[in-house]
């Protein structure tokens, strides 16, 4: 969906689009920097909004069957959408304001930011200079795009210029870009190959906060509450982006703004005193935002990002009550104290990267591995824990339900740490265990608990149903009585449609053997039975 928006008038397309007003009148304020940022020229940002209470989307269960295959972090969430901005303001004496201001934003489901960024950044400037019936074009090219589907080579056609990317899969190594490769005699059309969908630019917006890295890493993770004060929507975005990514592979589950305004819907919700802060990372640039959040715990301030070879000299963690305007000196206000021991030698590599003038994508790469390692050391624990909640296989019966998933215990992860804790894959010394308690009461081990547990429990009913067609459901059939044949046929049908609702970790094979059973089994009963039962369900 592309929306339009001059300040004054709105066009929205495709036409037959849906927005609440609400959601209109969302979209209308973040699409323009706050008056004090000054943006002159073009400016690209990104927003996120929640969508209204209710709404049914017509493309939800084609996506949802596509999220199976995406990375944890790159599922989308089904009550927010993304807004990415291509802003330009230029001086015009002939208008009443003496500026133009327009803004050209695409709304999605989508977290794939460098590919719309990349999309925007192809239409807006003609978009600009032409008609509307530029962005039916435009919108016409979009419609000839094949489905987004992970780990598949994509050529995106768009005005002319035909883009070339894959989309990753959760199967993909983590920390791992597979090269789409471009040289083929086939892709002579081949404009653009885009190395990414999703990333940001790591190393350019930590940059201001380069000496703070680690232990932004752990507020992040903890979920605890943050806000990006900075003097441009731009700023705000990407270093939000660059945030919430830090912790990949794990997924940041509390929500998060790049561009946050006072206009925004959930404003009051977000800044009230009468509660604690919540869990979430506001992107701000209005003046108004350092007062309205000074009680807030954790504040970055960011200046104007400078070229990437220009890193900041150390500077300490400042306190929060030095804090009083948006024009306070640039760095992390907070009293936190990290958990773990700084890591010295990541700020060592990327100094001496910065003095043999290392390009900025060779920056981000060191950038992205070191927290990429620092994620998995952590988790990795947890996670070897956790699969040994699983029940043996030898537990599952085919006459029995599905067994449970054994309880997690806090005391007896812990215990765990002593032999198998982060120490096997990091030398990052410190307080690890304080830091795995913390965790535990975050929004991010919830949300990540929650989904293993669904993994889990969908591996035991698929093993359940593997178990149940390797048995002779006909012999069994034989040797009991109708009422207890037509109840098995029944749930076994009930098991194929679980099977294709939840998208179980099932083989084609099994399913087809499970079918053939159960036509076996109904084949074997009276003929009133047999037209009754098949009938009903899927047999």
């Amino acid at each position: 969906m592309v929306y339009v928006g001059t300040g004054e008038s709105q066009v929205i397309y495709p036409p037959h689009s849906k927005l609440t007003d609400k959601e209109k009148t969302n979209i209308c304020y973040l699409s323009f920097p706050d008056s004090n940022s000054g943006c002159l020229g073009d400016t690209q940002f990104c927003f996120r909004f929640r969508r209204s209470s209710g709404r049914k989307a017509s493309l939800c269960c084609f996506l949802d069957h596509l999220d199976r295959d995406l990375p944890v972090y790159l599922k989308k969430d089904p009550a927010y959408y993304y807004g990415y901005v291509y802003f330009r303001q230029v001086r015009d004496k002939s208008l009443k304001r003496g500026y133009f201001q327009k803004s050209l934003v695409l709304i999605s489901k989508l977290p794939y930011i460098h590919l719309f960024r990349t999309v925007l950044k192809q239409i807006a400037p003609e978009y600009f200079e032409k008609s509307e019936a530029f962005l039916e074009a435009v919108c016409s090219d979009v419609d000839r795009w094949p489905p987004p589907v992970p780990g598949e080579v994509l050529h995106l056609p768009i005005m002319g210029v035909v883009m070339k990317l894959r989309i990753p899969t959760y199967r993909d190594k983590p920390g791992t870009t597979p090269v789409v490769q471009n040289m083929h005699q086939a892709d002579a059309q081949i404009s653009m190959t885009l190395p990414t969908v999703h990333e940001v630019d790591l190393f350019r917006c930590f940059c201001p906060v380069f000496f703070h890295i680690q232990m932004l890493w752990e507020l992040v993770l903890l979920g605890e509450p943050l806000v990006v004060m900075a003097p441009s929507p731009a700023e705000s975005s990407e270093t939000v982006l660059a945030l919430v990514s830090c912790i990949s592979p794990l997924k940041y589950c509390s929500d998060f703004r790049p561009y946050f305004t006072i206009h925004d819907s959930e404003f009051k919700e977000y800044t009230t005193r009468t509660q604690a802060p919540p869990s979430v990372i506001l992107g701000v640039t209005n003046p108004f935002f350092a007062k309205t959040l000074q009680h807030w715990p954790h504040i970055i301030r960011i200046g104007d990002m400078k070229l990437p070879g220009d890193v900041p000299k150390q500077v300490k963690v400042k306190k929060l009550k030095n804090l009083k305007t948006l024009d306070s000196k640039p760095g992390v206000y907070t009293s936190y104290k990290p958990y773990l021991n700084k890591d010295e030698e990541i700020v060592k590599q990327l100094q001496k990267g910065v003095q043999q003038k290392r390009p900025t994508e060779a920056q981000s790469a060191i950038l992205r591995r070191y927290f990429l390692e620092l994620t998995e050391s952590f988790i990795i624990p947890l996670e070897r824990y956790v699969a040994s909640l699983m029940p043996l296989q030898k537990c599952i019966s085919p006459w029995k339900s599905p067994p449970q998933l054994r309880h997690f215990s806090q005391d007896d992860f812990m215990k765990t740490l002593e032999k198998a804790g982060p120490q096997l894959t990091s030398g990052l010394k410190g307080d690890w265990i304080g830091l795995y308690r913390h965790f535990l009461k975050s929004p991010n081990f919830d949300g990540w608990f929650r989904s293993r547990q669904k993994e889990m429990t969908q591996k035991l009913e698929a093993l359940h149903l593997e178990a149940l067609c390797n048995e002779n459901l006909v012999f069994w059939s034989q040797k009991h009585t109708e009422v207890e044949t037509v109840d098995l046929v029944l749930k076994l049908k009930n098991k194929l449609l679980q099977a294709d609702r939840e998208h179980l970790p099932v083989k084609t094979d099994t399913l087809k053997k499970l079918q053939t059973h159960i036509r076996d089994i109904i084949l074997a009963l009276p003929d009133d039975l047999q037209d009754i039962l098949l009938k009903t369900g899927t047999a």
